[in-house]
């Protein structure tokens, strides 16, 4: 529910209550005096009555009644009654009655001689019909008067509030070190709202510049020392058969391998550029199978892929590495490509315990991890993917265990001609890519 069609539910709401009030107060005031005025007619027909009875003339000669309905008796019963009664004998009573013909009349009892006393009635029907009306015409405001209010409360608060849904739609696509948000013309509570928000979106784009810069600077630190560290490690091995050794090298290769992910993250997609080749697939299995044992290949992997095979050996291994984590020492991990017309499918299984399901797409944040690693991993994969033109996803599979998948632009070609032409192609793809995720 949004903000506009809450505010103008509620003044709806609140418009209502008002116009029940108000509107019931007033009909009811209106019905009240629509009523005291029919009795006070009624009063005067009932004396205009009484002073034609009290002249001179006898009782029994005819007198105009004036238009009311007139029954004039005593203590002996019936005495006199007019012509527009006819044959009807109305029960002597003050109030509404209804006549035998159906007429709702409302009558009134009045003294004229002695024990003589007269019972005077006006038609009732049209009081009744107005009263009517006016509940009618009451209720019916009441049921289309909110509809109309919600209505117009909401065209009134989307024009009003125009500024605020344009900043929304922007803010959700907004990098904070790609720009601010456009601030209206109008310098309103919308305004003031929106300029804070690019206050605390140059302060946010500050600091990511400053972190970016500090985890550059310590990355560059540590990798001169890593790589004479590892090479070092290396050697050793050779010659070697310490059980120790062989750990502590491969905890420099782990090391490495982080502070390549932890550069990237301080790059960002945006300062990556990709050397593509094409190459078969073979060449990143071997280099994989070197980088990550044990694990099992399936699929084609004579065919052609045209990527830049650094970054894809990255992101394959780190893939990879979290299998081999995730599984255990003893467990499967396995690799299987798979090559339809339109793409080439990179499927990473294992039956370790499987993603946590509350983590969801977070896992592929950074620093967030499912199984004690550092969480830089998938992110960097996913972007490798991404710069490719391609995509990397995660689940677990229905056998239990999790299962990424990793899909690049297919690269098959004919000749030269078809090869540039699948080149431009997919360097128009990882170009499109990258704009619509970063561009302003």
């Amino acid at each position: 529910m949004t903000l506009r069609f809450r505010l103008a539910l509620v003044y709806s709401l609140v418009a209502l209550v008002l116009l029940a009030v108000l509107a019931g107060t007033g009909t009811f005031l209106l019905t009240s005096e629509v009523e005291k005025q029919f009795v006070s007619r009624l009063e005067d027909q009932a004396e205009y009555v009484r002073n034609l009875f009290t002249g001179d003339a006898p009782l029994g000669i005819e007198r105009p009644s004036g238009g009311a309905l007139v029954y004039l008796f005593g203590q002996n019963g019936f005495i006199s009654a007019s012509q527009n009664l006819g044959s009807f004998q109305p029960v002597i009573r003050e109030g509404q009655q209804v006549l035998d013909n159906g007429t709702s009349v409302y009558g009134i009892v009045r003294p004229v001689l002695g024990d003589v006393r007269v019972w005077v009635a006006l038609p009732y029907e049209p009081v009744l019909s107005i009263q009517r009306s006016a509940w009618q015409f009451l209720l019916l405001g009441l049921l289309v008067a909110p509809v109309l209010m919600l209505l117009i409360g909401w065209l009134v608060g989307r024009y009003y509030l125009r500024g605020l849904a344009s900043a929304a739609r922007v803010a959700e696509r907004l990098d904070p070190s790609a720009g601010s948000i456009p601030l209206p013309s109008r310098q309103d509570e919308v305004y003031r709202l929106l300029e804070a928000i690019n206050r605390l979106l140059g302060r946010i784009s500050t600091q990511q510049q400053r972190e970016k810069a500090l985890l550059g600077q310590i990355v560059h630190e540590l990798g001169a020392p890593l790589t004479v560290l590892r090479a070092s490690l290396a050697r050793a091995s050779l010659s070697t058969e310490s059980e120790e050794v062989r750990r502590a090298a491969l905890v420099a290769e782990e090391l490495s391998f982080t502070t390549q992910d932890l550069m990237q993250l301080a790059r960002g997609q945006m300062d990556i550029t990709l050397a593509l080749h094409f190459l078969p697939a073979a060449n990143l299995r071997d280099r994989l199978d070197r980088l990550v044992p044990s694990v099992r290949y399936e699929g084609d992997w004579s065919i052609m892929v045209l990527c830049d095979p650094d970054r894809l050996v990255q992101a394959l291994r780190n893939l990879l590495a979290n299998a081999r984590r995730a599984a255990g020492r003893s467990g499967r991990v396995e690799l299987r490509l798979l090559e339809t017309p339109t793409e080439l499918r990179f499927i990473v299984r294992d039956d370790g315990p499987g993603l946590p399901a509350e983590l969801g797409e977070r896992i592929f944040e950074p620093f967030v991890s499912g199984s004690g690693s550092s969480g830089l991993g998938l992110s960097v994969s996913r972007q490798i993917a991404e710069l490719h033109g391609g995509t990397l996803t995660g689940g677990n599979h229905a056998g239990g265990g999790a299962e990424f998948l990793l899909i690049l632009p297919s690269a098959t070609v004919g000749d030269e001609d078809d090869a540039d032409d699948d080149l431009d192609d997919f360097s128009a793809s990882r170009d499109a890519v990258a704009e619509s995720k970063f561009s302003a």
